[in-house]
């Protein structure tokens, strides 16, 4: 059986590396972007079976992002899940209103990514 690929984008290098290192730990394969338009590129390259990304990103942001995958037809059903500072409700509404599946804040731990991970991807 393939590993399952998930795509982070975050525009800060340090997160990158540890959810990065949190899933290839776990077993699954992992695809970075730096920010938003290079997440969008990817995913319109490769097909991924999950996006995990940032909400304040340069450029495009997380929402944007989201709204943008969510266009590309085999994009349409991934889980994505926000990882984000921020916990307030109306940016959750506004993240599941673009498509967001579920939403993770930071400072986040390891094993409450994987948990998250694991239920959304099955």
């Amino acid at each position: 059986m393939s590993n399952k690929l998930i795509m982070t984008a975050d525009d800060s290098a340090s997160v990158r590396q540890m959810v990065g290192f949190t899933l290839k730990q776990a077993g699954y394969d992992v695809l970075e972007a730096v920010d938003g338009s290079q997440a969008l590129d990817k995913l319109l390259d490769q097909p991924v079976d999950m996006l995990i990304t940032d909400l304040n990103m340069p450029g495009l942001d997380g929402i944007e992002l989201i709204r943008k995958a969510r266009e590309i037809p085999r994009c349409r059903f991934i889980p994505i899940v926000m990882l984000t500072t921020e916990s307030q409700e109306a940016k959750k509404k506004e993240g599941k209103g673009a498509g967001a599946t579920g939403w993770i804040v930071k400072p986040f731990k390891p094993e409450q990514l994987l948990a998250v991970v694991r239920k959304v991807l099955g």
